[in-house]
């Protein structure tokens, strides 16, 4: 992951235009995603588990036979990392089982890594050293954080946070790209993640594992954890992350 993170930053900080083609699914690709998911297949390789990545998923038709493999995002925000916000992150999640039984996420810009699956804990390391990470228990935050992206808005999104905002008085709304919102939930710095735009598993993998570890959980719209590699699709469906799932604030919203 240092190595694929330094890659990245080569791309980055080259002062150059970095180009971008559209894939199937209209979002983009560029050079430093397609080196990332290189060096990242390379690496994983010597672990003698399949590797299922962004960029090769199309070529994965034998994945539903596989017991455990790694599911890999090489560069997971490539809009962030065109539009040079810093929030981007590499993504690599083991999955056993149909479970993300342990994540990796590295941030890139910034040099931070975070680590954990679910009852082995959540690790944030920061100059060379893990600290442990924890979500925070609702009734203590001083105000009500709801961690999204930018990009994504839509009706459903919108009634949710204005259902939260009459709920609850200290109501903030965190920005944050790629999968930087599972980071911030892990670490105590958000309490909520909704997700009702299309994503892909990969996006959603390294992430749940790091949240069950520091305490919290990842559940589709049906109230149960996110599975993975169990459907024809690899498209994540709806989902609520949160810091305290055990609140009844979030009953509230369907």
């Amino acid at each position: 992951m240092r190595a694929t993170g330094e890659e990245i930053l080569r791309f980055y900080h080259s002062g150059e235009e970095v180009e971008s083609e559209a894939k199937a699914d209209n979002t983009p690709v560029t050079a430093a995603d397609l080196a990332a998911h290189h060096l990242l297949v390379d690496g994983l390789a010597r672990f003698g588990l399949p590797v299922l990545s962004e960029e090769s998923a199309n070529e994965a038709s034998a994945r539903r036979d596989w017991p455990a493999f790694w599911m890999v995002d090489p560069l997971d925000g490539t809009r962030e990392f065109l539009g040079r916000t810093g929030e981007f992150t590499i993504n690599i999640a083991l999955i056993e089982g149909h479970c993300a039984s342990f994540g990796l996420i590295a941030v890139p810009v910034g040099g931070a890594v975070y680590a954990g699956g679910k009852g082995l804990g959540a690790w944030k390391r920061v100059s060379e050293h893990w600290v442990p990470i924890h979500c925070r228990p609702l009734p203590e935050a001083e105000t009500l954080v709801v961690t999204a992206s930018r990009r994504h808005r839509g009706e459903k999104l919108d009634a949710s946070l204005a259902t939260l905002e009459q709920r609850f008085p200290g109501f903030r709304r965190d920005h944050a790209g790629s999968a930087l919102k599972f980071c911030h939930l892990a670490e105590g710095r958000a309490d909520f993640y909704p997700r009702y735009s299309p994503c892909s598993e990969w996006d959603t993998a390294a992430g749940q594992a790091i949240v069950e570890g520091a305490g919290g959980a990842v559940l589709g719209m049906d109230g149960e954890p996110l599975r993975y590699n169990a459907r024809d699709t690899l498209l994540s469906p709806h989902f609520h992350a949160m810091a305290d799932p055990q609140h009844p604030l979030w009953k509230s919203l369907g």
